[in-house]
């Protein structure tokens, strides 16, 4: 049984909400599946809404279960054009907070109202804006589900025991507190948490579908995979880095 815890301007546009897509659908749609985040780097050449729209319907050609999509505009525009659940988060960089994924109540609305079936925020035990229980709320309200993106199995339980839908290993590796520099995901976290009972979508540092199967032995309920899909600066990087190594 969960505990009952307490823890740590809307758009004129459409919603989905609980009433029009149930829980237990959605999370059949997205068990044992593969999330492909769709997020364009800051200032690059690939950061326009066209072109996530573009990711977007080719990651679902793949075979992607859903999609994570960053922005209110971007969420508007995919979820307009796919029939598969998106997971919608606004990013911020604030000047007094290190919480960076959706972390005002106002990002949970818009989210909601721009059609997120499900709503990510960032649940780790950090100073930050709004307590996690008020972000919670806002997302019931929205009539969607909750995805709790934590970095250690405090923040994992925690957040779960308040009644979050999902627990995402998103941020492990990316707090001062689990810093790094391992290049794969954080097996044993998504290990512990889904031994806890936890529905558990495994995503941080995904590079090959090897790991993305080994994260369902490990009990994930589903694998979000990101910069190893949709990034090409990133994987540019990666060549180039491992071909620079032979070259001196």
């Amino acid at each position: 049984m969960r505990a009952s815890t307490v823890g740590c301007g809307s758009l004129p546009v459409r919603k989905t909400t609980l009433t029009m897509i149930s829980k237990k659908k959605v999370l059949d749609q997205i068990e044992n599946g593969l999330v492909v985040s769709c997020q364009s780097l800051p200032g690059s050449a690939m950061d326009r809404t066209d072109i996530v729209v573009a990711m977007a319907q080719a990651a679902v050609a793949g075979g992607a279960c859903a999609l994570r999509i960053e922005g209110v505009a971007n969420v508007l525009a995919v979820t307009s054009v796919v029939d598969v659940p998106v997971i919608g988060i606004v990013k911020r960089d604030l000047a007094d907070s290190p919480v960076r994924i959706t972390p005002w109540v106002q990002d949970v609305l818009d989210l909601g109202a721009a059609g997120a079936a499900i709503i990510a925020f960032d649940a780790t035990m950090r100073h930050r804006p709004e307590p996690c229980s008020r972000l919670l709320e806002a997302t019931r309200s929205a009539g969607c589900l909750s995805m709790a993106d934590c970095a250690t199995e405090a923040d994992g339980l925690m957040a779960w025991n308040m009644g979050a839908d999902l627990v995402g290993t998103t941020m492990s590796g990316y707090t001062v507190e689990t810093e790094t520099d391992a290049e794969g995901p954080d097996f044993p976290l998504i290990d512990r948490l889904a031994k806890r009972g936890c529905r558990v979508v495994a995503e941080g540092r995904f590079r090959t579908p090897q790991q993305a199967a080994q994260a369902l032995r490990h009990g994930a309920f589903c694998v979000t995979v990101g910069s190893a899909i949709t990034r090409i600066e990133h994987i540019t990087g990666w060549f180039a880095h491992a071909m620079s190594k032979v070259q001196s």
